[in-house]
């Protein structure tokens, strides 16, 4: 049984009122987390379990999540507050009931809107994670040296040392990266970073969020070649998000390069 007592104090503590759990609901949390809503008799509470050697994962994920908040754009769900009680770490989010039906196009121009917000450099000021996976977010100036090393690269070291052999084609093909960008410089976006199908939703009330991310900034056409993975966004989301801000010529090429990156190993 979660150790709901010290979650309840931390939530009193950061909201100010306090919370005593009246029903906790297990709730699909996806293949790494078990998740829970906790409620009382006014308010409800989202909350990750996990154990707790990945408190780490759940405070960058909620850096992620505060930053895309701050971009004013697309939504995601607020966190409260995480940490560990008896053996398990937690996070405590905003609840968001969802399940409603809304505009994929709305989704798509808060996307683009998310991705004008940018910085000075690629990577993140703090390694995270993709899934499972560790994600190194070591700063760099060049965008195709970051991709080289820190995705890519990173991928098919994940692999060989899972036992999978390369061979040559992976290892020219890692050689060969910069040959993408000859001609493109992207700007630093803020990314979700793992945006496929199961990372968005509706609210009942119709409003696009996205949730579980991986954030770091990168050429905003990485989350769009993630979004292609898994089934695909709807037509209006493409269509809506390149009338916000058109894609640059070669990205038709470019996407493939992202999606071999962005496997999960």
């Amino acid at each position: 049984m979660p150790d709901w007592a010290t979650i309840n104090r931390h939530i009193s503590k950061v909201t100010g009122q306090i919370f005593t759990t009246h029903d906790a609901q297990a709730v699909g949390g996806g293949c790494i987390n078990s998740a829970y809503t906790l409620s009382d008799a006014s308010r409800t509470f989202f909350v990750k379990l996990n154990h707790a050697s990945r408190l780490d994962m759940f405070e960058a994920e909620a850096a992620g999540l505060n930053d895309i908040l701050h971009s004013h754009s697309v939504h995601a769900p607020a966190p409260l507050c995480q940490g560990i009680a008896a053996d398990e770490a937690y996070l405590v989010l905003e609840y968001l009931p969802l399940g409603g039906r809304g505009s994929a196009g709305q989704l798509g121009r808060e996307l683009a809107q998310m991705h004008r917000s940018q910085h000075d450099h690629f990577g993140w000021r703090r390694d995270n994670t993709i899934g499972a996976t560790p994600q190194i977010n070591t700063a760099e100036d060049d965008w195709a040296r970051f991709w080289q090393q820190h995705r890519l690269g990173y991928q098919l070291q994940l692999a060989a040392h899972n036992g999978a052999r390369i061979g040559p084609q992976g290892e020219q093909l890692l050689i060969r990266v910069p040959e993408f960008f000859s001609d493109y410089q992207p700007h630093p976006s803020l990314l979700h970073g793992d945006l496929w199908s199961g990372n968005y939703a509706f609210t009942e009330a119709g409003q696009p969020v996205i949730f579980d991310p991986a954030v770091y900034y990168g050429d905003r056409e990485t989350d769009l070649a993630m979004t292609e993975l898994f089934g695909g966004f709807p037509p209006a989301f493409y269509a809506a998000y390149k009338e916000a801000w058109p894609l640059d010529p070669g990205y038709a090429t470019r996407k493939t390069l992202y999606k071999i990156g962005r496997a999960h190993v």
